[in-house]
């Protein structure tokens, strides 16, 4: 039986100046999971049911060094009874995220950026031969990530005038924007690219979408920097935020989401009164990577 008991609801909250002009919402997947939260519990739960059903024992998955993927897979591994190995981006290190990956019983294995951008080779190098192991791809995007993320929109409680999500792959985002359609909300969704030069993002969203002409709203401004990347403006947002309202935010995708609905408002981008909910996408183990950022 692959399921978690889903925690998350649709918070309302008093922010400002967020909310002196509409009424701000935050779903809550972050609460889901300890450790396969927000997001990454929706991109793996139809492909841990679809390794169950193929008699699959083994994920093999790739990630970064400090890669929420890699540590949800690393636990719902644990949880559901499968193996897990992790292909890492990067020279060997040691961080608490990897160190967690492997308490949970994740193998890893290291390999140079070059070599990294070859995934299909470096599986089948090692894997093509074993018909219990599932390639997973990195930040588990696919089909099956994407059927995950309708269940997003599903549990909502109430109709909203615009839904904001971070994106990095796009399959959260397509997801929501397929079951919005779905239902015929008269919702706008709006999905913020946490990488410099994320127009990639249409494709990337295009390709699971039922409807490759359905309209959806791509912010590629409020990448402040990068994937990853982030300035003292942004640190200072989030930490206010959390101070005010005791939710936390990640500096690569979260955070950026919430600022650029604040700027929005500010460029009266929506009106007065409409109903915003983000998405909490998870992802908090973010933090640890740019831990002297916040002192």
């Amino acid at each position: 039986m692959i399921d978690l008991h889903i925690h998350s609801y649709e918070e309302k909250i008093d922010f400002a100046p967020i909310t002196d002009k509409v009424d701000l919402y935050i779903k809550r997947d972050d609460l889901i999971h300890p450790y396969i939260s927000g997001n990454k519990w929706r991109k793996l739960k139809y492909n841990l049911i679809k390794a169950k059903e193929e008699s699959k024992t083994h994920l093999v998955t790739f990630g970064g060094a400090f890669s929420n993927h890699l540590l949800a897979t690393a636990a719902a591994g644990a949880k559901f009874g499968f193996k897990t190995t992790a292909f890492v981006r990067g020279e060997k290190v040691q961080n608490p995220l990897l160190t967690m990956c492997t308490l949970f019983g994740m193998e890893l294995i290291f390999v140079d950026r070059e070599s990294y951008q070859n995934k299909e080779f470096l599986f089948n190098e090692r894997y093509k031969d074993f018909n219990d192991v599932m390639m997973l791809a990195e930040g588990g995007y696919g089909n099956e990530a994407e059927l995950g993320c309708r269940e997003i929109v599903k549990e909502l409680t109430q109709e909203y005038q615009h839904i904001f999500c971070a994106s990095g792959t796009g399959a959260t985002a397509a997801g929501i924007i397929n079951e919005v359609s779905h239902k015929n909300l008269n919702t706008q969704v709006h999905i913020v690219s946490s990488l410099k030069g994320g127009d990639f993002l249409k494709t990337e969203i295009g390709n699971l979408l039922e409807n490759p002409n359905q309209h959806f709203n791509l912010h590629t401004d409020y990448h402040f920097g990068g994937y990853a990347k982030t300035t003292p403006h942004l640190i200072d947002f989030i930490k206010s935020f959390s101070k005010k309202t005791g939710i936390l935010l990640d500096p690569v995708y979260t955070g950026k989401t919430l600022f650029a609905i604040q700027d929005l408002a500010q460029k009266n981008a929506f009106k007065k009164g409409d109903k915003i909910l983000m998405i909490h996408t998870g992802g908090l183990f973010g933090i640890l990577g740019m831990i002297e950022k916040f002192s």
